[in-house]
């Protein structure tokens, strides 16, 4: 199957080169370009992509303005595009946000062209393309900077949760892999794998890194506490 994809940047230079390199592998089309959130709603509209690279700050609509739109109206349809953000670490700040949003990971502008290829086919395959535990790195990091109109608690959300799943909450925002989980619990991956699904489904998470997002914002998981 090719993976059909939409690049959404404000420089030209930028999408060139990523079409370039997109286009080099036999799985992946590039089906459009837009220079900024209003294109990227038109586009995602016309051309129904399977993934969108999505740069934050463009002018007009943003990139979180725009996936959160593109999410949205994708929630009431077929077809529901991946979204991955494009970031530098100097606008990190954001990336709560753009997951919340319903991205499904984030990238950084300079990555290597053998991982971004990676990353497409990861994402369009379901799964995030951000691990866990470099999600909760990014948060630490930035946890004072988070701008506070995005901060919000969710205590009641996580009341839906059994005690086991609201353990596994806990390990999935520590980045433990579904492995390293069921070692900790002393039951089998496939149980583990279960208990994960009944924690996104409960809590309306589209994958992991929204649960450690949620796990960090709930208070349940807090700055430094990955061991």
């Amino acid at each position: 199957m090719t993976i059909r994809v939409l690049l959404v940047d404000d420089q030209p230079l930028l999408r060139t080169g990523f079409r370039l390199i997109l286009e080099a592998e036999p799985d992946i089309a590039v089906v459009g370009q837009a220079g900024d959130g209003k294109g990227a709603l038109e586009q995602a509209r016309a051309l129904l992509p399977d993934v969108i690279l999505m740069d934050i700050r463009m002018p007009g609509v943003d990139g979180i303005e725009a996936t959160r739109r593109i999410v949205r109206e994708a929630a009431a349809g077929a077809h529901v595009p991946k979204v991955l953000v494009l970031t530098t670490f100097d606008l990190d700040e954001y990336i709560v946000e753009a997951l919340r949003s319903g991205a499904s990971g984030f990238l950084l502008k300079d990555v290597p062209p053998d991982e971004l290829v990676q990353a497409i086919r990861v994402v369009a395959a379901g799964d995030a393309i951000v691990a866990p535990s470099v999600t909760r790195r990014l948060l630490d990091r930035f946890a004072a900077k988070l701008p506070s109109a995005y901060q919000q608690t969710t205590p009641a959300r996580l009341d839906r949760l059994t005690e086991r799943e609201l353990e596994v909450l806990k390990l999935i925002a520590k980045g433990m892999s579904n492995a390293e989980i069921a070692a900790k619990l002393v039951v089998s991956e496939t149980t583990v794998k279960t208990h994960v699904g009944n924690v996104l489904t409960k809590l309306g998470l589209r994958d992991r890194v929204q649960a450690v997002v949620l796990a960090y914002e709930s208070g349940l998981s807090t700055p430094g506490a990955l061991s």
